[in-house]
């Protein structure tokens, strides 16, 4: 392909022109790198000095707190439903031993004879067992309770330390 020498001349100056362009490109890129990587080790001194002291501060004095009442009323919850539910359990099965005792069978059948012969023939669900089912669900929704109370969304648990005062005041 034939080019006039004026073609030749005008497409070598735009080659160099585009090769200036590229050059001045990199430079601009590199200076950006250099920037975007002073920028990020700037931040990592800022977030060391600044943003972490401030965030384990406001940790120390908010959260924690409030973490460890919750802590401490969901132990005592279930301290309390661990007590109750052992009572409750503990009189059920101290009832049947009761009435599976020897001695209190005779003497029941010595006042009315029918009564024990209708406990023996019984081997179905009993009174007992609807009790202690009943118990159970009981224990199981006292658990719930708790720990929806401990862990509801309390608006005046978070109330700030230092309140501005008001301009009507002054």
């Amino acid at each position: 392909m034939s080019l006039s020498r004026k073609r030749r001349k005008e497409l070598k100056r735009l080659q160099s022109s585009a090769e200036d362009l590229w050059g001045d490109q990199q430079h601009v890129l590199e200076h950006a790198n250099a920037v975007a990587r002073e920028a990020s080790r700037q931040l990592g001194h800022l977030t060391r000095e600044e943003v972490v002291p401030r965030v384990r501060t406001g940790y120390e004095s908010y959260v924690r707190p409030g973490v460890e009442q919750a802590g401490r009323f969901a132990k005592a919850a279930g301290d309390n439903v661990e007590r109750g539910l052992g009572n409750a359990l503990g009189s059920i099965l101290s009832i049947g031993d009761i009435a599976n005792d020897a001695r209190v069978r005779r003497a029941v059948q010595r006042i009315s004879p029918r009564a024990v012969a209708v406990v023996e023939k019984k081997k179905g669900r009993g009174v007992g067992t609807y009790l202690a089912i009943g118990a159970g669900v009981i224990a199981v929704a006292g658990v719930a309770y708790a720990v929806w109370q401990t862990f509801r969304a309390d608006d005046e648990l978070w109330v700030a330390d230092d309140e501005p005062e008001s301009t009507s005041a002054v």
